[in-house]
């Protein structure tokens, strides 16, 4: 059985603009990936059976999509070893997937290139194709196009999530959002700062807020907003004990984890 860390992500900006002809919205988003991951494992077996996260769709649809343009049969045993918070807007779900896309890849018996692999991702989910690249990447169109951006990576990554917080479906969320204007606008300071390489500068969320951004910044940190449809919200520290310092203060009321920008 082989295995392959499945990352967390943050967006580090997402600006939301107007519905596509497709009925997508119009994105431009900046995401990393985080040392806080799952463990996805896969081996060849008698059927499609994935075990250890009852609720998972995600690694089922990819692998059932995957084996279908292949001309396969679905025969895999996965196991998902879950640490990323579900329904957090981390992208666990579609990292796993992602991850199970490059494992089962492996098996076939003509492994299909990365342009079919990416195909195939991005019928899953915009985060999906993200999780087949390295390092830091901006997405554009509906999120799935992605080019690959050289920004500072020297930071500790605070999460936060708050209590008893829950969201809908991240297909609701964005159904549900009604836009707003000057999204030209915020696309070009999102654009300016990666230009400038300043974190600090990235607009904000448009998607998700969090009066817990602005404690976070006040704690020490240099950026902080909510990750996708949220409600995680992180805070990127120049200074690791500062990170620390603020995770002890918040602990009372969310469950944090303290990471770094990983490839």
């Amino acid at each position: 059985m082989k295995s392959l860390d499945a990352p967390a992500k943050i967006n580090l900006a997402l600006a939301v603009g107007p519905l596509r002809p497709d009925g997508k919205h119009e994105v431009v988003t900046l995401l990393e990936r985080i040392d806080l991951a799952d463990r996805i494992s896969l081996e060849p077996g008698l059927a499609l059976d994935v075990a250890g996260f009852p609720e998972d769709t995600l690694v089922r649809d990819a692998l059932l999509a995957l084996a279908a343009l292949a001309g396969v049969d679905p025969h895999w045993s996965v196991e998902i070893d879950k640490q990323i918070p579900v329904a957090a807007g981390l992208g666990g779900g579609s990292s796993d997937a992602a991850a199970a896309l490059r494992l089962a890849n492996e098996t076939l018996p003509s492994p299909l290139s990365p342009e079919r692999l990416h195909e195939v991702a991005a019928g899953l989910g915009a985060d999906v194709p993200f999780f087949l690249t390295t390092g830091t990447q901006l997405g554009t169109g509906d999120g799935t196009t992605l080019e690959p951006v050289e920004l500072p990576r020297d930071y500790s990554v605070l999460l936060m999530l708050p209590d008893g917080a829950t969201k809908p479906s991240t297909a609701d969320v964005y159904a549900a959002f009604t836009g707003q204007p000057g999204f030209d606008e915020r696309r070009r300071r999102l654009l300016d700062a990666l230009e400038v390489r300043d974190l600090a500068a990235l607009p904000p969320n448009d998607l998700a807020s969090s009066p817990l951004a602005k404690d976070l910044l006040d704690a020490g940190a240099f950026r902080a907003d909510v990750s996708g449809a949220g409600p995680t919200v992180y805070g990127l520290f120049a200074d690791p004990e500062r990170a620390s310092a603020a995770r002890e203060r918040f602990s009372a009321g969310c469950a944090t984890w303290l990471a770094a920008p990983a490839w």
